[in-house]
């Protein structure tokens, strides 16, 4: 038997290193939740479950959702795991569509505790980009995708806002957050980023946007607003289950959504989807 390459970082068609999937063990259709425990919440969702696998923070599940076959795993937190979890991912399926669903700060006023923010581009303030893309290359979401997670938030009778996301490097000083034993360089920076129509903070979102469009891909994020920086609410108890679920429940239907318009494209025989082929 040939011995593996271990030069080659990403071994086409070999089980992953660090997510501990192999080829047939992931679906086409990939949410991305943050938070490894996450993934065992979502797994209740779904109809049947074929695998789950927990390696490190990559919590995984395949199984059945609605009629679509479907897998979760959970990137943990940054851009350098998104990363990771992308092109392992990518090693071992053919085309996937991923939707990040996560939580966030939101910047904007009128946002509450609990809405949705569908993203329609980062402001890439993280840096593991850097290493794939110039600085001004945008991080933007497949449109298919942002349309799908719109008329999920609408079926399912969530508030949503669309918009610009800011993706950080950190929690804290990363996201201008003051700490009392550390000096921070852009104290201002939550107020900066409102003021450019910014909808939230997250530390994830760019990194999906950026990579997976290099692999011709489709990708979009859908957050939880858990934070509203404006006031520094933060969301508890029930309210923030509610929230999670909400948040998840609006990237298992978007992910039906994008099955179905796939199906509608191979019927008209056409490679991109326009609004009158319906959904």
């Amino acid at each position: 038997m040939p011995v593996a390459d271990h030069r080659v970082a990403l071994p086409v068609g070999e089980r992953q290193y660090h997510i501990d999937l192999g080829p047939g063990e992931l679906a086409e259709y990939i949410l991305l939740p943050g938070d490894p425990d996450r993934t065992a919440q979502i797994a209740t969702r779904l109809d049947s479950i074929e695998l789950e696998r927990r390696h490190r923070e990559f919590a995984s599940v395949t199984g059945s959702y609605k009629g679509l076959r479907v897998s979760v795993v959970a990137t943990g937190i940054g851009t350098d795991n998104v990363e990771i979890v992308v092109a392992e991912a990518l090693a071992i399926t053919r085309r996937p569509t991923f939707i990040r669903v996560g939580s966030s700060g939101g910047l904007q006023p009128d946002m509450a505790l609990g809405d949705l923010v569908i993203t329609t581009g980062a402001v890439r303030l993280e840096t593991t980009t850097n290493w794939f893309v110039h600085d001004g290359y945008p991080a933007v979401p497949d449109y298919e995708a942002v349309c799908a997670l719109i008329e999920a938030a609408h079926r399912l009778g969530h508030r949503y806002h669309v918009g610009i996301t800011a993706t950080a490097p950190g929690f804290f000083g990363a996201q201008g957050r003051p700490i009392p034993q550390l000096p921070i360089r852009y104290p201002d920076l939550a107020e900066d980023m409102a003021r450019q129509r910014v909808m939230n903070f997250e530390m994830e979102a760019s990194a999906l946007l950026v990579l997976a469009g290099l692999a011709r891909c489709r990708a979009g994020a859908v957050c939880t607003v858990f934070a509203q920086r404006s006031t520094g609410d933060f969301v508890v108890g029930a309210a923030k289950e509610a929230a999670e679920a909400a948040c998840v429940e609006t990237g298992l239907e978007s992910l039906r959504i994008l099955a179905e318009i796939d199906r509608r494209k191979v019927e008209a025989g056409t490679e991109h989807w326009r609004p009158s082929l319906g959904i």
